[in-house]
């Protein structure tokens, strides 16, 4: 793990389980610090990306030279106002979009059966690390993940997230392959209970959490 955070930039990587080369950092154009980004062209690219035989690799090098310049990301997607899920990119083999956690939310641990790269543009995202043991699972790291950073995770991680900060998180999130069609594995925070997820759980979890956040607001 590498940290440059001169002229504000980060260049980061969170590697868990997975050979990620250094070189997939990419600075943005020095010239145009605040430009927005080419939405379209960044999915094409990670598309592209997809296809070479390190495919996780070759993404995340596309995905850590767009966060480099988080404020050109935040341009292009916009700044987040609710818990949510605006998907960029759907197909068997690639699913891309941008996350976005209300102020303090917590996601329960949750498996994903596919490679994920993460990039944040905007706020700060508290992974903690698990794994199978016993027929539970056991907590084993954790890493934050701060405005620029990347993180790399393998088919088999197990994590849970946190928004420590009392503003928006937003980072953009590629798996490789179709996300919202995978029934994977949740765990009851209290119990570490296995329970069923996919894409209907997922969405009812930002539902609850943005009638949550709304509630906290009004008292």
């Amino acid at each position: 793990m590498t940290s440059d955070r001169n002229s504000g930039l980060t260049r980061r990587t969170i590697i868990t389980g997975a050979a990620i080369a250094a070189s997939a950092f990419i600075l943005p154009s020095a010239a145009n610090p605040n430009s927005k980004i080419d939405l379209e062209r960044f999915i094409r690219d990670c598309v592209e990306a997809n296809k070479e035989s390190e495919a996780q690799s070759a993404v995340l090098e596309v995905l850590a030279s767009a966060v480099s310049n988080p404020k050109s990301v935040l341009s292009a997607v916009g700044a987040p106002t609710k818990a949510g899920i605006r998907v960029l990119h759907r197909s068997k083999t690639l699913t891309i979009f941008a996350a976005a956690w209300t102020p303090q939310m917590n996601l329960l641990p949750h498996d994903h059966l596919m490679w994920a790269n993460i990039g944040i543009y905007t706020g700060r995202e508290d992974n903690l690390l698990w794994r199978r043991e016993n027929e539970t699972i056991t907590a084993y790291g954790a890493e934050a993940l701060f405005e620029g950073d990347v993180a790399a995770l393998p088919p088999d991680a197990i994590h849970s997230v946190t928004n420590p900060l009392l503003r928006y998180t937003g980072g953009i999130h590629i798996y490789g392959g179709d996300f919202f069609a995978t029934t994977r594995t949740q765990w009851n925070p209290e119990t570490l209970a296995e329970e069923p997820s996919d894409g209907a759980v997922i969405r009812n979890m930002f539902k609850r959490e943005n009638e949550r956040f709304s509630q906290r607001e009004k008292s």
